[in-house]
C-alpha cells in the first residue's frame, strides 16, 4: 500500500502542476480577450487567430483543471444524503462513484478522444476561418484532460482504500456548497 500511496502522491503533484497551467491559461485567455477587444475598438482590426486562441486556452483551463477539482474534492456531486452520512459511508460512496461511474466513462472518453486527436494531428486540420489556427492543439486538451482525470481518480481510489484500512490520514470533512 505504501508504494501505491507514493504513486498516488506523484499523481497528485502532476495534477497540481497541470492545475497551475490551467490557472495561467485563464489569465492568458482574459488578457488576450481584453487585448483583442481593445485592438478591435480602437484600431478597427481583429484576427480570427486571436479569437480562436482564447477558445484553445479556455479548453486548456477546463480540461487541465478538471483533475485538480477532483483532487481537492470540489467536484459536482448530487448531495441528497451524502452530507448526512458518516465519514466511512462517504468514503464508500466516493469509492463506488469513482470505480463504477467515473473510471469507465473517463476511460472511454480518453480512448475515444485520443483517436480524434490523432486524426486531427495527422491530417494537419486547420480552422476554416480566415487566419484561423491548426486544430490539433485544442483537440489535444481532450485526451490529456480525460487522462489526467483518470489518473487522479486512481489516486483518489488508492487514498480512500488506504483510509478505510487506517493506513492514510485523509480529510473527510464535507461542506455542502451554498445554493
Amino acid at each position: 500500500m505504501k508504494r501505491l500511496l507514493s504513486l498516488a502522491h506523484a499523481v497528485d503533484r502532476l495534477t497540481d502542476l497541470f492545475g497551475v497551467v490551467a490557472k495561467w491559461a485563464v489569465l492568458a485567455s482574459c488578457l488576450i480577450s481584453a487585448g483583442n477587444a481593445l485592438i478591435r475598438y480602437f484600431f478597427n482590426n481583429s484576427s480570427n487567430g486571436w479569437l480562436e486562441i482564447q477558445w484553445y486556452l479556455f479548453a486548456a483551463c477546463v480540461m487541465l483543471g478538471a483533475a485538480q477539482v477532483l483532487r481537492v474534492n470540489e467536484h459536482v456531486r448530487v448531495d441528497l444524503l451524502y452530507g448526512r452520512l458518516s465519514a466511512r459511508a462517504q468514503v464508500l460512496v466516493d469509492l463506488f462513484g469513482l470505480v463504477v461511474l467515473l473510471l469507465p466513462v473517463i476511460g472511454l472518453m480518453s480512448w475515444m478522444t485520443w483517436e480524434l486527436f490523432l486524426s486531427r494531428f495527422l491530417s494537419g486540420e486547420m480552422s476554416s476561418n480566415a487566419g484561423g489556427l491548426i486544430r490539433w492543439p485544442a483537440v489535444l486538451m481532450l485526451p490529456l484532460g480525460f487522462g489526467l482525470v483518470c489518473l487522479q481518480a486512481l489516486s483518489e481510489i488508492v487514498k480512500r482504500v488506504a483510509w478505510l484500512n487506517n493506513q492514510y490520514d485523509m480529510d473527510t470533512h464535507y461542506e455542502r456548497p451554498l445554493q
